[in-house]
């Protein structure tokens, strides 16, 4: 029996483990370089031609997105033999996206990558909550252990703050200046994340299998 693509459940112990922070890496390392591309954009069309003949900052920017994003997907192959789905069904997006940026040269859908993706993640949970699945184990499951009650409630509350980031996304790039709309997307929607992560915290010990454990 060949083995599968995409990453295995939470539960099944074949599962194969890779460091949190070497995980978080490969997930928000195409984020960085976006961000540093579109901010030093003209210095790299200067030095690098190659680039330059992609325009300006932002899609100079969206071109290094795709090639770190598709990197990260392939390294994540490498230690796992498997794809992470959220991971895999954004890059499915940002390469699709990017390309029809840098083809129109409209940087608009680049822009409303992150409402699509957004949309479709907290759509996801949702609905997986409808069918009695808890999705959101496949994201944080190497994080922390819960129960299924603890899954639940936290795929839900997830699945809502999905779709306010997406709500949040295009209120920002159709209101604001490209420049503003990479800087929030970096130093906006980070701290917002980081802050609606630890506000879970509670749920999360509440929930957890291994504080159970050492008791």
């Amino acid at each position: 029996m060949n083995p599968p693509i995409l990453e295995r459940d939470p539960a099944d112990p074949r599962k194969k483990e890779i460091n949190p922070w070497l995980k978080m890496a490969l997930e928000l390392g195409p984020l960085g370089v976006f961000f540093f591309a579109n901010s030093r954009g003209e210095w790299l069309g200067g030095h690098f031609p190659v680039l330059a003949e992609m325009g300006g900052p932002i899609f100079i920017a969206t071109g290094l997105f795709m090639a770190a994003t598709a990197i990260a997907l392939i390294a994540s192959w490498i230690l796992t033999r498997t794809l992470p789905i959220m991971p895999m069904v954004s890059g499915v997006v940002v390469l699709v996206f990017g390309a029809l940026t840098l083809y129109l040269q409209d940087e608009v859908f680049i822009k409303m990558k992150p409402t699509i993706v957004n949309t479709l993640f907290g759509g996801v949970l949702l609905g997986g909550l409808w069918f009695g699945k808890s999705l959101l184990g496949y994201v944080f499951d190497s994080a922390f252990k819960l129960d299924a009650e603890g899954w639940r409630k936290l795929t839900f509350r997830w699945g809502l703050f999905f779709l306010f980031l997406a709500v949040v996304n295009e209120v920002v790039w159709r209101s604001f200046s490209t420049d503003s709309w990479v800087a929030f997307k970096v130093w906006g929607i980070m701290p917002i994340t980081i802050i609606f992560t630890l506000s879970q915290m509670p749920l999360i010990q509440n929930h957890s299998l291994d504080d159970r454990l050492k008791k």
